[in-house]
Order: C-alpha cells, then structure tokens, then sequence
C-alpha cells in the first residue's frame, strides 16, 4: 500500500519512481507531502471544473460533460504544480509567477464556488437585476410594436378605403363599353368593255378600312376585389398577432432574459450582494485565504525544502551525461 501511494505521488508530481525508491526517506516524505497537497487541491478543482461546466456552459444540462470538464480543471492544477514540483533550482521569477498564478486561482475559485454556495441568493437578488433589464428592453420592444400597429392600421385603412370606392365603382358601373377597332378589306368591282372586240372584263380592288365595335363587358375592377379582401386578411391576420405580442410582451421579455443570464451576469449580481452584506463579504473573504492557502501549499514546501538525496542524485545524472556527451565531442574532433 505504501509503495501504491509512492506511485501515485510520482505520478502526479512527475517524480521518478525508481530513482524515489531508492532515495532516503526524506524524498518519499517529500513526495508523500506533494501528493498529499495535490490531492487536496484537485479535489477542489475537479468540483468547480464540473459545477462550472454543467451550469455555465451545458446550462444544467450533460453530467458526463461535466466529469470531462472536471478531468480538464485537475489536468490543469496538476501541470501548473509541477513547474515547482520538478524545478531542481527554481528562480526567484518563477516563485513570483506561481504565486500571481495562485492569486488568480484563488479569486476564480472562491468566485465560482460562492456563486454556487449563493445559489439562491443569487436567484432572489437577480429578480431586481432582471427587473431593470426588462423595463429597458420593454420601452423600446413596446415602442416598435406600437410602432408597426400604427403602419399596419395605416396600410388597412388604405386598403379599405380602396374596397369601398372599387364597390362603388362596382355599383355605378357594372358594364363598360368596350370599343374595338379591326382592319376589315373592302372590295370593289368594276366592269369594263372594250371597244374592239365588244368584250365584258370585270376587275376587282380590295381596300383595308378600319371598323370600329362596340360592346359591353362586365366592370373589370370586379376581378379585383378577390386581391383586396385577401390582403386585408392577412393584414387583419398580422395585426392581431402584433397586438396579442404586444400583450405579451413583458412575459416574453422575462422569459428571454431569464433563459440568458450567464455567468457574468451572476458574478455582478454577487458582486452587488457581496457590497451590500458584511456577512456575504466575509464569507467570500474566508473562501479567498482558504483557497489562496491551498494554492501556496505546494509553493511554501519547495521554499522551505533543502536539497535532498534525489535532487542530488539528478543533478549527478545530469552531470554524468554532460561528461559522455563532452567525451563523444572530444572524440569526434580527433
């Protein structure tokens, strides 16, 4: 069991097992101690990996999805750790890094975690956050229905206006009379005698003139009373939907915005419960150091830690492959 949880530590902290196993027991301490924090602070991590993901992005919705963005938080967490973990001789820029980093770990953690923890609170401070939303959209979604009932009234009464006078038109006029003109040839005969032989010649000649009918035809206006009254239809149609959108529009203002409120919109809302609470303040305080600890764990230990027999032993390694390296160069030159 002991040599199981060695193993874990070495893979999660990136340590070299067999050069652990064989160390002093300082270096198992130390990887013990590592594991120990890292354990603690993925635990964390992969609950607000999840808890954001499924509320956040999946919107309630995908429980495998969110194991997957648990996974992603504590891959993370472990990789960010590890630049301390595996530094042998860290630098003071890399200290100051990993602690900025902590910081910021710590705010979005204790941010996430306090809106879930305010998850009600939350809920019933963002009625007025909504409220004010609604009304401002409310003006300016009223004021341009109101504005298309207006045109639509306007093209209605127009096209009433022209039923009445094609009715009436209709009415006066239930004929017309429809004058056609058509090219009809006229022929004349003319009969002719000669003189010499006593002979009767008869010639024709055919002459185009133009006759003008006349005839009565039903008003052709009647045909289009159809078009009208099946544009007032749809335009009565249009309007009762607009005014029953109109009706409705708070409810479906209210039900927009409630389906879109994300997670910046949250935060300003616990920010706004935070400012206005001292008791809110301090619990989110208290998350804050909680997780700021957690996150300098890993950072205080490598500060404190003096170099041990596995550091040494890398080094020596290292050393040793820099000797045969600069070996195979000297011989390579000869």
């Amino acid at each position: 069991m002991k040599n199981l949880w060695i193993r874990f530590g070495c893979f999660l902290t990136g340590y070299n097992y067999n050069i652990v196993r064989n160390s002093s027991e300082v270096v198992a301490k130390a990887v013990k101690r590592y594991t120990a924090a890292l354990v603690i602070i993925c635990i964390l991590w992969s609950f607000i990996g999840f808890a954001f993901t499924k509320r956040y992005i999946l919107h309630n919705q995908g429980t495998w999805e969110g194991f997957f963005g648990a996974i992603i938080g504590i891959v993370i967490i472990v990789q960010i750790e590890r630049q301390i973990i595996l530094s042998i001789t860290p630098s003071k820029f890399l200290y100051v890094a990993r602690g900025t980093i902590a910081l910021m770990m710590a705010i979005i953690g204790a941010v996430i975690v306090d809106q879930i923890i305010f998850k009600d609170d939350i809920e019933l401070e963002k009625t007025t956050f909504v409220e004010a939303r609604v009304k401002q959209a409310l003006i300016y979604k009223t004021a341009e229905l109101r504005e298309q009932l207006l045109e639509l009234d306007s093209t209605i009464s127009h096209k009433e206006q022209e039923r009445i006078k094609t009715i009436e038109d209709i009415s006066l006029h239930p004929t017309t009379l429809v004058f056609s003109t058509q090219p009809v040839l006229k022929t004349e005969r003319n009969i002719s005698k000669d003189t010499l032989t006593n002979k009767s010649s008869v010639t024709e000649k055919s002459t185009p003139i133009m006759v003008t009918t006349s005839s009565h035809v039903a008003n052709p206006k009647i045909a289009l009373l159809p078009s009208i009254d099946s544009t007032l239809k749809n335009l009565r149609a249009e309007k009762k939907q607009k005014e029953e959108a109109l009706l409705n529009v708070r409810p479906q203002i209210e039900k927009e915005i409630n389906s879109k409120i994300g997670f910046l919109d949250e935060l300003k809302v616990m920010l706004s419960l935070i400012s206005g609470s001292t008791a809110a303040l301090l619990f989110w305080l208290l998350w804050f150091f909680f997780f700021l600890g957690l996150e300098m764990l890993v950072l205080i230990s490598k500060i404190n830690d003096k170099e041990d027999d596995y550091g040494r032993t890398v080094k020596h390694h290292m050393d040793l492959q820099i000797r045969k390296l600069d070996m195979f160069a000297k011989m390579g030159t000869h």
